[in-house]
């Protein structure tokens, strides 16, 4: 009997531990992470930006509903628009309004900077600032 109730009381801890991890991360709030390539690598053109989110669904910038938003790579380029809309149309920084979580850069060799930030649907940054930065070196 109980060894019964050791096994059920595993299988509910082993339950509970997703759910812990949920409401950590609902604590934290949204984040971005660019996970490819990784900070300082040595890559050759063109580059595959790759980006993962959590706490936030990344659809189409179309898509108007509360807890979404869509990425922004801000390549070689300052991060000025932190509480306005992202201006499209400028040199280095590039709207994936489709909903894309990886983009092809090809880029010249040398040192470059990319940095992702997640927009909503009128490109405004969410608020708190949700966005990830990587260096690296193209030969």
């Amino acid at each position: 009997m109980r060894t019964w109730i050791r096994q059920c009381a595993l299988v509910l801890c082993a339950a509970a531990l997703p759910a812990a991890g949920l409401v950590a991360q609902a604590k934290r709030g949204p984040q971005v992470k660019i996970i490819a390539p990784v900070n300082g690598a040595t890559v050759t053109a063109p580059v595959t930006i790759k980006l993962q989110a959590t706490g936030v669904k990344i659809v189409p910038a179309t898509d108007e509903r509360p807890g979404t938003g869509h990425h922004h790579l801000f390549v070689d380029h300052d991060l000025t628009w932190i509480t306005d809309t992202i201006p499209a149309g400028s040199p280095g920084i590039l709207h994936l309004g489709r909903g894309q979580t990886e983009f092809v850069l090809d880029l010249k060799p040398g040192p470059h900077r990319v940095i992702a930030v997640v927009a909503d649907w009128r490109h405004i940054p969410l608020n708190p600032l949700v966005a990830d930065t990587v260096t690296f070196t193209v030969k």
